[in-house]
């Protein structure tokens, strides 16, 4: 069961999600200054949280507590679907978005790209090789388990590509900080733009 609130003049929501397995409350701002409150159990994806808030500029407060007994995995994927509701939640009708972003960033070695359209079309599009399957405790699967889920509730088209990279941990954070980048740039207001970015009419 998931309730969400969302207010227009701040671009922001908060979403409250309980079952079985995880029980999450997220509270998400676009046009925030990069505070973030991270505590999902998952050590890694509070860093990675960290990193997408501060790298795009929004503020973030996460709360979850989860069957990490058994793995991460649904921690992992509703925290995805939470901030996914939280984004199309405090978009609103996109009036005045950019709509479309390409950002590269690179971590060392490894370089990452992440383009977006906030189409209101769901699609998800991932290439990416990491050399480990695991960072510490974290599976390296559970970035695209997060990243699907964040595309699909926020329904966005999302394209990610690591170009290459070395070292596991790097390869994502690179990814996370494209993806806060790529976000903030795509959801941003452009006084030209009329309405919504679309000769549809709608997005």
């Amino acid at each position: 069961m998931t309730n969400t609130t969302q207010s227009v003049t701040t671009r922001s929501a908060t979403i409250a999600r309980k079952t079985y397995e995880t029980d999450i409350s997220l509270a998400f701002a676009v046009d925030g200054q990069g505070r973030s409150n991270i505590d999902s159990g998952v050590p890694f994806l509070n860093h990675m949280l960290d990193l997408f808030t501060k790298h795009g500029l929004f503020d973030l407060e996460v709360k979850a507590v989860g069957d990490i007994d058994i793995d991460d995995h649904h921690t992992v994927e509703d925290i995805g679907i939470c901030l996914g509701q939280a984004l199309r939640e405090a978009l609103g009708n996109k009036a005045g978005i950019k709509r479309y972003a390409s950002v590269f960033v690179p971590m060392d070695e490894a370089l990452a790209q992440v383009i977006i359209d906030v189409s209101n079309r769901p699609h998800f599009e991932y290439r990416a090789e990491y050399p480990s399957t695991q960072v510490g405790r974290f599976s390296t699967e559970l970035v695209h388990e997060f990243l699907w889920k964040l595309a699909l509730e926020s329904r966005i088209t999302l394209h990610v590509i690591v170009h290459y990279g070395k070292n596991t941990h790097h390869m994502i954070e690179a990814v996370f900080k494209a993806l806060g980048r790529a976000i903030d740039e795509a959801t941003s207001i452009d006084p030209r733009v009329q309405g919504v970015p679309s000769t549809k009419g709608v997005l």
